[in-house]
């Protein structure tokens, strides 16, 4: 199937400092991994640009899209109460990361069956309207979303998450939207503290919020049951026009910042599962990085879920 990878080397420039997981080591161990192996050449390499401001803020107000801006501009090193580390680039780096994900949308747009992966950093699914939160600065699926919506015309989009930390950001923008269903599984509790079972939208949204929390120590088998059981349904019930894929790796059983136990083979089932519930969206799938900290285990991962992109789904 036609698969595309989009990558910016300028995604590096985005520097965290000394020992901070979210580092740029990430992206160059993962294509380290990806480069040595057939998959390589068989993807279109896609050099994303940077989203223009607009789509940017469809999701975050143009107060906070400054203030990252400025913060970046005059060498801020910090942009929340501690984790979310910028460098002077890293607002450039984060506009190329949005930028991706609408490349992602577009070639997805091409025709049945286009999928694409989105290997972008800063990451962006805690994100929020007007501030920065778990590393991320830009909601990059979030506005990928309404990207779809407002230039391609979709109706109905869906996000399914499975970074093992839940994704406040994605759930907030599209809280009170029956337009985008929003789906994840992830430990908890834990960090962000969000992600109840009882949180499942508001107002005419209400119902398209789903979330899966899940005890730590959960593995493949526990992730797949939910896939079928309850993610699967819910995807065939709403019918989407193109599914996206909030994709961390942080759930896998070698990642130092969680306590899950999904290995690499759970992450290409629940992609080929996800796919097989692809039929109304004809097989597009836009997938987009998040999180996924044991370098090595991150490229393995990534490659098992890239096969499974790979196939035919329907």
């Amino acid at each position: 199937m036609p698969l595309a990878f989009i990558y910016h080397e300028d995604y590096l420039k985005h520097k965290t400092g000394f020992m901070h997981p979210e580092s740029e080591q990430r992206l160059v161990a993962m294509l380290e991994h990806l480069q040595t192996i057939d998959l390589w050449n068989a993807m279109e390499h896609i050099t994303p640009e940077p989203s223009q401001l607009r789509w940017i803020a469809k999701v975050h107000s143009i107060r906070y899209i400054e203030f990252v801006s400025e913060m970046c501009r005059i060498g801020e090193t910090v942009l929340d109460s501690g984790d979310t580390h910028v460098s002077r680039d890293s607002y450039a780096a984060a506009l190329l990361a949005a930028g991706g994900v609408l490349a992602g949308v577009d070639f997805a747009m091409r025709g049945d069956n286009h999928r694409a992966f989105c290997a972008v950093r800063p990451p962006g699914h805690h994100a929020e309207h007007d501030h920065a939160m778990g590393f991320c600065l830009f909601n990059n699926i979030a506005i990928g979303a309404r990207y779809a919506q407002e230039h391609h015309g979709l109706t109905r989009v869906a996000i399914v998450d499975w970074d093992v930390h839940h994704g406040n950001g994605t759930q907030a923008a599209f809280y009170d939207d029956p337009s985008v269903l929003y789906v994840s599984i992830h430990q908890y509790p834990y960090y962000p503290g969000t992600g109840g079972k009882n949180e499942r939208g508001a107002g005419n949204g209400t119902g398209t919020t789903l979330n899966i929390p899940l005890n730590a120590g959960s593995g493949d088998e526990v992730y797949l049951d939910a896939m079928r059981e309850i993610i699967v349904p819910a995807l065939v019930d709403f019918s989407p026009e193109l599914i996206m894929i909030s994709a961390g790796f942080d759930a896998h059983r070698d990642d130092p910042l969680a306590g899950m136990n999904v290995t690499e083979k759970g992450f290409g089932e629940m992609t080929r599962l996800i796919l097989e519930a692809s039929e109304s969206a004809r097989g597009r799938i836009v997938s987009v990085l998040e999180g996924g900290y044991d370098l090595k285990a991150l490229g393995r991962s990534v490659e098992s879920h890239l096969r499974e992109l790979m196939k035919i789904s329907f």
